[in-house]
C-alpha cells in the first residue's frame, strides 16, 4: 500500500510541487517593501519602524530555520510545510490590521518570519536532498532556488498592482491566501520513509541532531560558509526592502522598484540554475567566492552612476544573476561534507547567519536612512562585505568529513 502511494510521487512530481512551494513562500514576502510607504503613511510611522518589523523577520526567519529543518529531516517535509503556511498565512493577513508599532512586529516580525521558517524553499531544498538521485542534485537545488526566483518575479508586481487595486490592506489579506496553497503542494515532498530506511547504511547516519550539529560547527568549512552566507543576506535584504524607497528619493518612481525587483526574479531563475549546473563542473568555493565579489563591483558601479530607469533596470538583470545563486553551491556544498541525514537542518542553521544579515542589512538600512538622510552607508558596507566573503570562501575544502564507518 505505501509503495502504490509513492507510485506518483516520480521526480518530476516532486521537482514541480516543490518548485511551486517555493515560488509561493518567497514570493509573498518579496513584495512587503512595497508597503513600507503606504504603511508607514498610514500611521505616521518613521521607515525606522517598518524596517525594524522586516529586519525581526528576517533574524526570526533564520532562527527557527534550524529547528524547522531538524523537524523536517526528523519527521518528514509536508508536515512543516503545512504548519509553517499557517502562520506564514496569519502574519500577513494580521497585518492589514496592526496599528501600533507592537502589533506590526509581531505579524510582520514574529509570525511571518518564523511561518517562513517553515514555509520556505529552504525546507524544499532539504527535500530535494533526499529525494533526487545525486547527479541531478545540485541542479534541483538550482531549481528551488529559481523557484524561490520566480516568484519575485511574479509578486513584486503583483503586490504595487493589488496595492493600486484594492488598498494596501486587502493586498495583504490576499497575499496570506495565496501562501495556504502551499499546504496541498506539500504532501509530494514526503521524506520519512526514504530517511528512515537509509539511516542504516549511512555514515553518520545515526547521529542525534545536536552531534550533527557540533560537528558542523566545529569544521572548519562549515564555518566559513557561513560567514559568507551573513553577506549573502546583508545585501540581499536591503536592496529587496530599501530599493523602492532609495528609487523615490533619486527622483524615480516606487513602481520601477516593483519592475526592478521583478526582474532580478526573472534572471535569477537563470542564475539559480546556472549555478546548480556549474557546481557539478567546477570547485563550487569558487563560483561563491565570484558571485559575492560581482555583487560588489554591481552595487560601485551601480551607486556612482546618475540615476536612471535604465541604469537601474541593467542592473536588475545582473543582480538577478547573481541574487540567490549561492544557494546551490552552499547547500551542495553542506551534502558533500556532511551527507543528507541533517541536510535540511544544517542548511538551515548556515541560513541563519544569512538571515542575521539580512536583520542588520534591513535594519541599519531603516536606522542610518533617518540619522544621515541616505542609503550611501550600507551601499559601502555591502559592497566591503562581498568582497571579504569572496576571500572567504577560497579555503573552503570541499569534501566529506571524517567519519567512522557505518558497522556492518
Amino acid at each position: 500500500m505505501e509503495a502504490r502511494a509513492a507510485t506518483w510521487r516520480t521526480p518530476a512530481v516532486i521537482l514541480v510541487c516543490g518548485c511551486i512551494i517555493a515560488v509561493i513562500g518567497l514570493g509573498a514576502r518579496s513584495g512587503l517593501g512595497f508597503f513600507l510607504t503606504p504603511i508607514s503613511s498610514a500611521h505616521g510611522w518613521g521607515r525606522d519602524v517598518f524596517a525594524l518589523a522586516l529586519a525581526l523577520q528576517m533574524l526570526l526567519w533564520g532562527a527557527g530555520q534550524p529547528f524547522a529543518g531538524a523537524l523536517a529531516d526528523r519527521y518528514g517535509a509536508p508536515v512543516v510545510l503545512c504548519g509553517g503556511a499557517l502562520i506564514y498565512a496569519a502574519g500577513l493577513a494580521l497585518m492589514a490590521y496592526s496599528d501600533t508599532p507592537l502589533k506590526l512586529h509581531v505579524t510582520a516580525g514574529m509570525l511571518v518570519g518564523f511561518g517562513m521558517s517553515g514555509a520556505s524553499f529552504m525546507i524544499v531544498v532539504g527535500a530535494f536532498g533526499k529525494l533526487m538521485p545525486e547527479r541531478w542534485r545540485s541542479l534541483a537545488f538550482g531549481a528551488a532556488t529559481a523557484g524561490g526566483s520566480f516568484g519575485q518575479f511574479l509578486f513584486s508586481p503583483l503586490s504595487v498592482a493589488l496595492i493600486g487595486a484594492v488598498g494596501w490592506q486587502q493586498a495583504l489579506v490576499i497575499l496570506g491566501a495565496c501562501v495556504l496553497a502551499i499546504m496541498p503542494l506539500s504532501l509530494a515532498l514526503a521524506t520519512r520513509g526514504r530517511t528512515t530506511a537509509t539511516r542504516a547504511v549511512a555514515p553518520g547516519a545515526n547521529q542525534s541532531v545536536t552531534q550533527a550539529l557540533a560537528e558542523a560547527l566545529g569544521h572548519r568549512s562549515y564555518v566559513l560558509l557561513m560567514l559568507g552566507y551573513f553577506t549573502c543576506g546583508f545585501q540581499l535584504f536591503f536592496v529587496g526592502v530599501h530599493l523602492p524607497a532609495y528609487l523615490v528619493d533619486r527622483g524615480l518612481s516606487a513602481e520601477l522598484g516593483g519592475w526592478t525587483l521583478a526582474i532580478i526574479g526573472l534572471f535569477n531563475i537563470i542564475g539559480a540554475i546556472g549555478a546548480g549546473w556549474l557546481g557539478n563542473m567546477m570547485p563550487r568555493r569558487f563560483i561563491l567566492a565570484f558571485i559575492y565579489f560581482a555583487r560588489s563591483v554591481v552595487f560601485l558601479v551601480y551607486i556612482l552612476l546618475p540615476p536612471s530607469a535604465v541604469a537601474t533596470l541593467i542592473f536588475g538583470a545582473v543582480m538577478g544573476l547573481l541574487w540567490l545563486s549561492t544557494v546551490p553551491p552552499t547547500s551542495s556544498l553542506v551534502a558533500i561534507m556532511f551527507g543528507t541525514r541533517w541536510l535540511t537542518m544544517l542548511t538551515g542553521a548556515a541560513f541563519f547567519s544569512h538571515q542575521i544579515g539580512g536583520f542588520l542589512g534591513v535594519w541599519l538600512g531603516g536606522v542610518l536612512f533617518e540619522s544621515t538622510g541616505s542609503y550611501d552607508v550600507v551601499w559601502y558596507l555591502s559592497i566591503f562585505f562581498g568582497v571579504a566573503s569572496a576571500l572567504i570562501n577560497l579555503p573552503i575544502v570541499e569534501k566529506p568529513v571524517a567519519r567512522a564507518a557505518a558497522p556492518a
